[in-house]
């Protein structure tokens, strides 16, 4: 890797600056000043990059494609929201060597990456960092820093005790093994200690059969115990000699509830595990409102990296609004405003390239349609000739469909949602008023009212199909399949002549007026057609709705404006962080049945299993993150808020009390208690906030996922900054117990 590299960064055409980029010794930042001015103008951490693009993949860099060759340009990739950072080399050989040594650092290595190496990680890490005169070694003054970086507002003669406690060759400094030993002191968990001597005879470590006792009683696993238990030493034991006894010790049993299966989380609901054969719309499925925006809906940048980024996270449903451009070539943008456009085709090549990299199930384009019927003819064209067989362009078996396919059968499909000139079975079956065949006298009689229907309704229609002909290209309704849009005219209409394949779009204020009027019946119609719902035009700053109340009614396309963090894409991103994040989770069997007496708003109407208890005991933090823009040496006093998201009546939140100035390892040992009445349907969204009496509380981390994927027992919640993105190694200890 190139310890120091002038290279050109790049946000526009004419904004080119150069700016010397350089990896620091620790092999975890990297950090550019001005060549001007000599400033450093920022830093970032390895462990921030997502990937690194080579070539023209951005915009800025294709719009330079023809002063600078690809050789030279690539694009670094953030996770979350930031905005990503578009490099160009002086030279091939070294674009390469920055492209490949950035991946070397941020690619998984080819071993096990075990809490004991990550561990190792964060105490070099918190070194670099105290360490300000870069001697290698820790002075007791830069170790009373350390702490204040660390979130700890110690007392100081406890934090010398400890300094001297660690310092063997009363050097009065820190260095290698001496700051290991300070740093286990510091992160010493007595909590977990305590937990672990409760179950060990001696004290010392947890035999087999303790640690399988410990596995029934308190983790409530009920299979192959013995072999779990074998399994987790194995896996998270650090000493030889123990594993060959089959023993854990009390640093393998904290590696254990750190890692994946000391979650709270299910691991087994992690990959993919629902049945995936069931129609469409028996599944919720992520969607995106404006994908191709990723600020606000007045002047924002139109970008591709909002498809990618929204794909990425697994959405499934991407929207495109779509108008006349120049030289006969459709553009994407906000029609009637200031944000930016981009070329039609531009988003159909990165959709190609993308849709199936995180999940194999299908995609649904939303097409918004604004163009002439000239450019409608170059939409068509650029959507077959760029997605080719990608693109479904008719049924699954040649069919007129009775109900719609599985996200099985479409696997790696994109099904296109727009209007459509006339009816599916137009173009499959030729005549509309042509009658199927009959076998016996009843089936004949059925089949004879129908088509006497079909002709009332087609003659009905026939001024709204010439009015599509008109102004829709036979070429373009013919990529829509599965999925036409039709105008929303009621249950009742929709139950008497709309299709399975038929979709209505309905802005958010439309649907909770439709969900307080006549849940029941939307839930009903959930289970047999597809419902997208929209936020207001009025949400400008590109703010979201609640999607919850969207789902509590069975509705599957909830487009939310993937661009904008907060607690809406909090719940979105967990409901859909399980089933392999595939972007499709099943609805609960009450909200797939067509004859469901199912109504959120009045859950007893309906005969389910009953209430169920959650009791979550809110046990400790660890290393919880200072807010963002914080006074230099301020402390987090952290609380703990716990919301439940579902219907109605299990609506609620409860919070700890705060503790004062310690984020480094709190401690609260409180019990929250919450009655859910319809647990399939519920969130649970767990807050940590920086109490203040003055002004509202300082968002600190979050983690939320469905009621059904929690993990009973003694568990750790790996907290998510306000983007969703990990912030290692901050977490919360909980035990949690589930009741009926």
């Amino acid at each position: 890797m190139q310890q120091g590299t002038l290279m050109r960064k790049v946000k526009s055409k004419s904004w080119k600056k150069q700016r010397y980029f350089k990896l620091q010794d620790d092999c975890m930042t990297i950090w550019y000043q001005s060549k001007k001015t000599g400033k450093i103008e920022s830093a970032f951490s390895i462990s921030d990059v997502e990937t690194v693009r080579e070539g023209h993949q951005s915009e800025v860099l294709q719009s330079l494609a023809e002063e600078f060759p690809p050789e030279r340009c690539f694009t670094i990739v953030f996770y979350g929201r930031r905005g990503n950072l578009d490099l160009i080399a002086g030279s091939a050989e070294e674009a390469q060597c920055w492209v490949q040594g950035l991946r070397q650092l941020i690619e998984p290595t080819s071993f096990p990456l075990t809490s004991a190496l990550v561990s190792c990680t964060w105490i070099r890490d918190w070194f670099q960092k105290a360490d300000k005169n870069k001697d290698g070694r820790m002075n007791f003054k830069e170790v009373q820093r350390l702490l204040k970086m660390m979130n700890v507002d110690m007392n100081e003669d406890h934090a010398l005790r400890l300094f001297q406690a660690a310092d063997k060759s009363e050097s009065g400094t820190l260095e290698g093994e001496e700051f290991v030993l300070f740093y286990k002191a510091l992160t010493q968990r007595e909590e977990v200690l305590s937990l672990f001597q409760d179950f060990s005879e001696d004290g010392k470590k947890l035999t087999l059969l303790e640690l399988v006792d410990f596995l029934q009683q308190e983790q409530l696993e009920d299979e192959g115990t013995e072999e779990l238990a074998m399994e987790l030493i194995d896996k998270y034991e650090p000493s030889e000699t123990a594993r060959a006894r089959h023993v854990l010790s009390a640093d393998g049993f904290l590696m254990y509830l750190c890692s994946p299966e000391g979650s709270i989380f299910n691991p087994r609901h992690r990959p993919l595990w629902q049945d995936m054969s069931q129609p469409l719309c028996h599944y919720f499925i992520s969607s995106s409102h404006n994908t191709y925006l990723i600020e606000d809906q007045i002047r924002g940048q139109s970008s591709i990296e909002g498809y990618i980024r929204a794909l990425k996270r697994g959405c499934r449903c991407l929207e495109v609004d779509c108008w006349d451009g120049p030289n006969g070539e459709p553009v994407v943008y906000h029609g009637h405003t200031f944000t930016s456009k981009i070329p039609f085709r531009e988003v159909v090549s990165t959709l190609g390239k993308y849709a199936f990299k995180t999940s194999d199930y299908p995609v649904i384009l939303s097409l918004e349609n604004h163009c002439s019927m000239e450019q409608q003819e170059v939409l068509a064209q650029q959507l077959k000739a760029i997605l080719g067989e990608q693109l479904l362009t008719t049924t699954t078996d040649g069919r007129v469909p009775t109900q719609l396919p599985s996200p099985e059968e479409l696997k790696h499909k994109i099904l296109l949602k727009g209007k459509k000139i006339g009816r599916l079975e137009d173009m499959l079956d030729g005549p509309m008023d042509e009658a199927p065949d009959v076998s016996d006298d009843d089936n004949g009689a059925e089949a004879e009212e129908e088509r006497r229907r079909v002709k009332v309704r087609w003659t009905q229609h026939s001024p709204a199909l010439q009015k599509d002909k008109e102004s829709l290209a036979q070429a373009l309704s013919d990529c829509v399949v599965y999925c036409k849009s039709v105008a929303f005219q009621g249950f009742q209409e929709a139950r008497s002549h709309s299709r399975p394949s038929e979709i209505s779009s309905l802005a958010e204020a439309k649907a909770r007026k439709l969900i307080r009027d006549t849940g029941n019946e939307f839930v009903r119609h959930n289970t047999w057609q597809l419902t997208r719902i929209y936020p207001s035009g009025m949400r400008t700053d590109s703010s979201n709705y609640n999607p919850q109340e969207m789902w509590n009614v069975g509705c599957q396309l909830v487009a939310l404006n993937f661009q904008t963090a907060g607690m809406e894409m909090d719940l979105c991103d967990g409901l859909f962080s399980q089933n392999g994040c595939c972007g499709y989770v099943l609805k609960p069997p009450f909200m797939r049945d067509e004859e469901t007496l199912f109504n959120p708003s009045d859950p007893s109407s309906w005969e389910g299993p009953g209430p169920v208890t959650l009791t979550i005991q809110v046990i400790s933090g660890q290393q919880l993150p200072k807010v963002a823009n914080s006074k230099v040496g301020a402390v987090i006093d952290p609380l703990v808020r716990v919301e439940i998201h579902g219907v109605p009546v299990d609506q609620a939140h409860q919070e700890t009390k705060y503790i004062e100035n310690n984020g480094f390892n709190p401690h609260w040992d409180e019990t929250l208690q919450f009655q859910l009445h319809v647990p399939e349907l519920a969130l649970v969204r767990f807050v940590v906030e920086d109490y203040d009496k003055t002004s509202r509380n300082d968002f600190v981390g979050q983690f939320t996922l469905a009621f059904a994927n929690i993990k009973p027992g003694y568990r750790h919640i790996h907290l998510l900054s306000k983007d969703g993105t990990s912030i290692p190694p901050s977490s919360l200890f909980v035990h949690i117990r589930i009741t009926e």
